[in-house]
């Protein structure tokens, strides 16, 4: 077996109900990993286990939830006998401007996307430390290119780097590795959401070059599939969004000066929106981020 193969390891992977989660679980299995599903959509979490098979199981629980977190962990380790590998992937977004995005939907997705990787990795930790193992959080392009419209998602998933970055330099001496990846935007749910969205969709996919390019499910399971196995440092989905990194100082005034002849516009259209549709659905996209907010929003 090579030293760092996920043959009879055990991976716990949150947000694993689809897209990238979904899809990681089951290259994983099929490399011999044991596979805990961790997240919120119990039903499609469940799917996604029985299609794997034996080596697979799931647990509902939400990562802004510290009791859900222990309970799952517990369960987890109960179950599998340990936890090797942990990969933060349960994350959701939502399309707004600062100044009237619905303000819970806004702070929910900091609540999961940055304080859900936070909790993950704080309650499963010890368990790693005793296998001496991995921790992979899933940021994001949007770490690096903070568009408008998504302010707050920018600001978890830069959040998620830097918090990786402190935090591998703090358990390296535990044999413990940390790493972050920094998927563009990949064909699942969420993005797919967000772009039928009639005011922030046409912002997104009106982005220029490979900033604006949707690249399908299996490009980011490779480059993360690859990543976990060579316990990786940073992955980055494709490669050139490493290369933004080297130029990150410039890139918000090219970005203020490219939005700025659709801003205004966008601007009223999205008031309009939430005149129309309401807070709640103008905000929110994805199906995750729906069972998220819904039962904090909806009521």
């Amino acid at each position: 077996m090579a030293k760092n193969s996920v043959n009879g390891k055990v991976v716990l992977i949150t947000g694993a109900a689809r897209g990238i989660g979904a899809g990681l679980a089951e290259r994983l299995a099929a490399q011999g990993a044991k596979v805990a599903l961790v997240g919120i959509e119990a039903k499609e979490q469940q799917a996604v286990a029985d299609k794997i098979g034996p080596s697979a199981h799931a647990w509902e629980a939400d990562v802004t939830s510290w009791d859900d977190l222990e309970r799952a962990t517990a369960g987890v380790v109960e179950h599998f006998g340990g936890i090797d590998i942990v990969i933060a992937n349960a994350g959701i977004a939502t399309s707004g401007f600062v100044r009237s995005v619905d303000p819970a939907a806004f702070e929910k997705v900091i609540e999961v996307d940055l304080l859900g990787v936070w909790r993950t990795f704080r309650v499963t930790l010890p368990h790693v430390i005793d296998r001496k193992g991995y921790l992979l959080a899933i940021s994001s392009l949007a770490a690096i290119t903070h568009a408008p419209g998504m302010a707050n998602y920018a600001a978890a998933k830069a959040g998620v780097e830097a918090f990786c970055n402190s935090f591998r330099a703090e358990v390296a001496h535990l044999g413990v590795k940390v790493g972050v990846a920094h998927p563009t935007w990949i064909r699942t749910d969420l993005v797919e959401s967000a772009d039928k969205h009639p005011v922030f969709g046409k912002l997104r996919t009106g982005m220029p070059g490979l900033l604006g390019k949707t690249y399908p499910l299996s490009v980011a399971l490779d480059h993360l599939q690859a990543g976990v196995n060579k316990r990786a440092r940073t992955v980055h989905v494709p490669r050139w969004v490493g290369g933004l990194k080297l130029i990150r100082a410039f890139l918000p005034p090219i970005i203020e000066i490219g939005a700025k002849s659709r801003i205004k516009k966008a601007d009223a259209a999205a008031l309009m929106d939430i005149k129309e549709r309401g807070a709640y659905e103008s905000s929110v996209t994805g199906q995750a981020g729906r069972a998220a907010t819904a039962p904090n929003l909806k009521g």
